[in-house]
Parts: structure tokens; C-alpha cells; sequence
């Protein structure tokens, strides 16, 4: 009886290796290819894959795989474990169809991040996963993983018709961090104290946080700061513009006790123009659609709209059995 596709798909021999830099591209394809089934087209950079590879404190031949079938790379995962005591972060993505290669991987990264937090008794590996990922339901809940937040990735077409500059509040004065290092600094010291209580944030010293950013190449003018003479540095924007799809607003923050002033929203709305002036169509977010000061509020009353959906997912690594 002549084999099936199926049959001749089992026998193939998976074969597993870590990565190294010169996968990139093929790491590239293989997450544009899962985008597209997820999301509907394909939003991965190869910078981005690149700067993962090259992530500091990263030792691409213990936290990282492939997966082969046949000689088509079909699945990779990677570990990392720069967020402090008791935390492993980790990515993961497998074509559909490849079920063996993915609870393979998964093996690989439990036991690294087991082996990487060997004596921290309450310590989790979290992961990140589309809201209907191309992995099957069933496998990370069988496997004692829990959905524990979820993130809205959010999307605004733009046009400088549409987004003029606008008119800041009053007293407020806006800065971007092009030229000064020490607005830099201060762009970071405001990050951190706008996203201390944040679900996730890990508080990191600056040079560390430029590496963990991928902010060494970071476009500075295209962070700014806003202030008020009585009350000082109030608000930040840090925006960045190296992805094909859109223009991306990885940090809006504001201070505690100045917020409900509209800073938020200006800065918002200035990010708008300013895209749109670069000629950017769409600009793009990411939210927790738990956040207790109102940031998914504000962002629909000024537009933005749902994209998709990403969980994330934690293992406890040292539980009992």
C-alpha cells in the first residue's frame, strides 16, 4: 500500500541544534510564516530576529534550538535570563503539523530554565503565545502551563491629513532625547517609574536596558519627554521606527501623580503626526488589558483598534512531582 504525505511527514527523523547567527534569515522566514497563519500577514523583521541572537548574557549553544524535519527548519525556541531571581522569558514557534518538534523543544527550554534557576524554589518560565496560536490547545496546559495576562497588540492607520501636530496642554513643553545624553537617562528613569507596577516590568539599570531594548541603535528623536515648569519631567514616549509593517510605541508612561492631566494623550497624538509626517500609514502597540491606569481606554478613545491578541503563559519550574 503506497504511503500517504501524513505517513511519509512521521517518518521523517527530527533532528534538533542550537542556532547561531547565521540562521537568521531562515528564523525570519519561519516566524513571517507563522505570522501569516496567525495574524494574516507577515510582521517579522530580520533586525528583530537578529537582535534576539545577539541578545547579551545569551548563549545561543545551551538557550536556544532548531528543529528539522526533513531538512525543513519547522520549529525554534529560545530562553533568556536577564529579568532577575526566579524569572526565565522564552520564545517559541512551530509551523503546524509539527507536534513532535514542539513538545521537544519545550522539553529542551523547561529543562534549561530548570537547570538556569537550580535553587530558587518559587521560580516560573513565562511564554508568550498568539491568543489562537498555531500550537495545539492542548499541549502547554498538559504540560502544567497557566495563562496568566493577556496583551492587546493594537494598530491606528494614520495620515498627516488626518494627524496634524497637536496643540500641547497648557504649560506643557515637549523635548526629544537626540542629542543629550543626559535626556536620555532621564527618558529611562521616567520608563521605569511610569512601568514600576506594571505586570511584567523588570526594573533594569540603564546600560543594561539599552542592550535589553536593542536601544543602542535606538532613533533618539524619536523619544521624547514632556514637562511642566511647576512639577518637572511628567511624561515619556519612547517610539522607534525599524519595523516594515509600522511605526511601534514601545513605552507611553506618565507620572502617578500627574496623571489625568491629558499628558497621555498628547503624547499620543504627537506620536501620530509624527509618524504620519515620516510617511508612516499605521502606527502599533502592544497593552495589558488588565492595566489599572486606564491605557486601553485611552488608546481606543484616540482610535487605535485591536489587532490580535498575545497570552502569556507561565510554569512553575520547581514545583512538587
Amino acid at each position: 500500500m503506497n504511503a500517504t504525505p501524513y505517513d511519509r511527514r512521521r517518518r521523517r527523523t527530527l533532528t534538533v541544534r542550537p542556532a547561531g547567527p547565521g540562521d537568521a534569515s531562515d528564523i525570519c522566514a519561519l516566524l513571517n510564516a507563522v505570522d501569516v497563519i496567525e495574524i494574516g500577514r507577515p510582521e517579522t523583521d530580520l533586525a528583530a530576529v537578529e537582535a534576539d541572537l545577539h541578545h547579551p548574557g545569551t548563549d545561543l549553544a545551551k538557550d536556544s534550538w532548531l528543529a528539522f524535519e526533513g531538512g525543513l527548519l519547522v520549529a525554534c525556541a529560545q530562553v533568556w535570563n536577564d529579568s532577575g531571581p526566579g524569572r526565565i522569558d522564552s520564545d517559541h514557534y512551530v509551523l503546524p503539523g509539527h507536534r513532535q518538534a514542539a513538545v521537544r523543544l519545550l522539553e529542551l527550554m523547561e529543562a534549561r530554565a530548570r537547570e538556569l534557576t537550580a535553587g530558587e524554589g518559587d521560580a516560573v518560565m513565562r511564554l508568550q503565545l498568539n491568543s489562537e496560536p498555531v500550537l495545539d490547545a492542548d499541549v502547554l496546559p498538559g504540560r502544567g502551563y497557566r495563562p496568566v495576562r493577556r496583551h492587546q497588540v493594537m494598530t491606528r492607520a494614520l495620515s498627516p491629513a488626518a494627524d496634524p501636530p497637536p496643540a500641547p496642554p497648557e504649560g506643557l513643553v515637549l523635548r526629544d532625547c537626540a542629542t543629550d545624553e543626559t535626556d536620555r537617562r532621564r527618558a529611562h528613569a521616567l520608563v521605569e517609574d511610569a512601568f514600576a507596577a506594571h505586570f511584567g516590568h523588570v526594573r533594569r539599570p540603564y546600560e543594561a536596558w539599552l542592550d535589553h531594548q536593542g536601544a543602542r541603535g535606538l532613533d533618539w528623536s524619536l523619544v521624547w519627554i514632556a514637562g511642566l515648569p511647576a512639577a518637572g519631567d511628567a511624561g515619556v514616549l519612547l517610539s522607534r521606527d525599524d519595523r516594515t509593517s509600522m511605526g511601534w510605541l514601545n513605552y507611553l508612561g506618565v507620572r502617578a501623580d500627574l496623571r489625568g492631566r491629558g499628558i497621555g494623550g498628547f503624547l499620543l497624538r504627537h506620536a501620530f503626526a509624527a509618524y504620519a509626517a515620516r510617511g508612516r500609514d499605521t502606527v502599533g502597540l502592544g497593552v495589558d488589558t488588565r492595566n489599572e491606569t486606564g491605557a486601553l481606554a485611552l488608546y481606543e478613545a484616540h482610535g487605535m483598534r485591536p489587532h490580535y491578541a498575545v497570552d502569556t503563559w507561565e510554569l512553575s519550574l520547581h514545583s512538587p512531582g
